[in-house]
């Protein structure tokens, strides 16, 4: 069978519970390079005995962050990329369609620069049918697109990997009609550890606006594409009306649950409506506690009236420090003892 001319890019950290079951889904394509930022838990062997190209990489602390690194550093053999966390298992079906695309394409390859590719969150073994799926640009020309250099090194807990955004794209976006699935194959309080850390940076970046400028900037989608997507109002629409509703944790349940049919998907589907809820819940009070601390900060600023008893300086990186009012604090909450990777979720 000809292989699918298609570099495949999978990022991880500590993965091995996931890697065995996404590589081999990864069979038909190309060519695989497995990125690895240091993992202690066997994932580079895993990722070696499957027939990956093992790459490390360790972030420098600035941009490029780790998927405009892949983009600019790995030595391709295709110009076309596939995108595929750890968490992620690309559909037969799905594979089937990109090797119709790139077998049917010119010489120059398909006829759009990206493609969005729809998750089909998988809650406890159960693919769900209806409810409420992300969507990202995954399937790349990667001379035609790059990631943006997003102001939120501040936010340390998204540290090497870009945040939920899409890259920047030289020409129009088509859509995939397969699935990939998104099925953590780790412990529930890893996914609760990454959404926390998820929120911490949406949560910074929707209070003073940079997440308006982030939608702002948003790929085009072509008017047909962006109907069938959307509805009659389009991606970026429906993301600058999301961002300024109130009681959004509400209105995501209801959306997931409700509009999309969630409740055909029984006791899963209920359940991760409720987590995107309770994700969005998490957004909405981390800015309210910020908020509140910096007001009562400028209420009642820091004077130094004893100089030979100087007051006490807490590290930037304390979670506790007034610059870092948007982080979570250390806790069974909001802490585990995973080691965790790249976002890649079914809450977008």
């Amino acid at each position: 069978m000809t292989a699918i001319p298609v570099s495949v890019v999978v990022m991880t950290r500590d993965e091995a519970a996931n890697l065995p079951v996404c590589l081999p889904s990864l069979a038909r394509f190309a060519e695989c390079f497995v990125v690895d930022s240091g993992s202690g838990d066997g994932t580079p062997d895993i990722a070696l005995s499957h027939g990956a190209q093992l790459v490390p990489f360790r972030w420098n602390g600035r941009y490029p962050k780790k998927k405009q690194w892949c983009l600019d550093t790995l030595p391709f053999a295709h110009d076309w990329v596939l995108f595929v966390d750890a968490d992620e298992r690309p559909t037969a079906e799905l594979v089937e369609e990109i090797g119709r695309l790139m077998a049917g394409s010119s010489a120059d390859g398909p006829s759009h620069a990206a493609y969005w590719i729809d998750g089909r969150p998988v809650v406890r073994g159960r693919p769900l049918r209806f409810g409420c799926w992300n969507r990202k640009l995954a399937l790349l020309d990667r001379r035609r697109v790059r990631f943006p250099e997003q102001p939120d090194l501040d936010v340390a807990s998204m540290w090497e990997v870009e945040g939920h955004y899409q890259p920047e794209v030289a020409g129009m976006t088509g859509r995939l009609h397969q699935p990939m699935d998104h099925d953590d194959a780790k412990p529930l309080s890893a996914w609760f550890d990454r959404h926390n850390r998820y929120s911490d940076w949406e949560a910074a970046l929707r209070a003073d606006g940079r997440m308006e400028r982030l939608i702002d900037g948003e790929p085009d989608i072509a008017p047909a594409l962006s109907k069938r997507m959307c509805g009659i109002a389009g991606r970026r629409m429906q993301k600058r009306l999301f961002q300024r509703l109130p009681g959004r944790p509400l209105w995501a349940f209801l959306h997931a649950y409700v509009l999309r049919l969630g409740f055909l998907d029984g006791a899963a589907g209920l359940d991760h409506a409720l987590a995107r809820a309770f994700y969005y819940w998490q957004v909405g009070f981390k800015m309210r506690s910020a908020a509140q601390a910096r007001e009562a900060s400028a209420r009642f600023p820091a004077v130094d009236t004893y100089p030979e008893n100087p007051p006490i300086m807490r590290p930037a990186d304390d979670p506790y420090s007034s610059s870092n009012a948007m982080r979570s604090p250390p806790s069974a909450f909001s802490r585990s003892k995973v080691r965790l990777r790249t976002p890649g979720s079914s809450i977008r």
